[in-house]
């Protein structure tokens, strides 16, 4: 599991990614921050905006409930 989490499943863009990004800059190298997202727009736009801004996408896995979880890292 990631040291850190956020739940952004009841946010929508572009609030998804102000409020990811404001955890990925409290991270340290070499941590991650697993993120909750629900919908394909923060799907499509939250990976992309975070690798514009040097972070690196990990992994994404759909939960098979219309949400999925992503970690991004730095």
């Amino acid at each position: 599991m990631s040291e850190k989490y956020l739940d952004i499943t009841t946010d929508s863009c572009p609030m998804t990614f102000v409020k990811a990004k404001l955890e990925l800059e409290k991270l340290n190298i070499g941590e991650s921050l697993e993120i909750l997202l629900k919908g394909s727009e923060p799907l499509e736009n939250v990976p992309r905006s975070a690798v514009e801004s040097g972070y690196d996408v990990k992994s994404i896995v759909d939960n098979n409930n219309g949400t999925h979880t992503m970690v991004i890292g730095r």
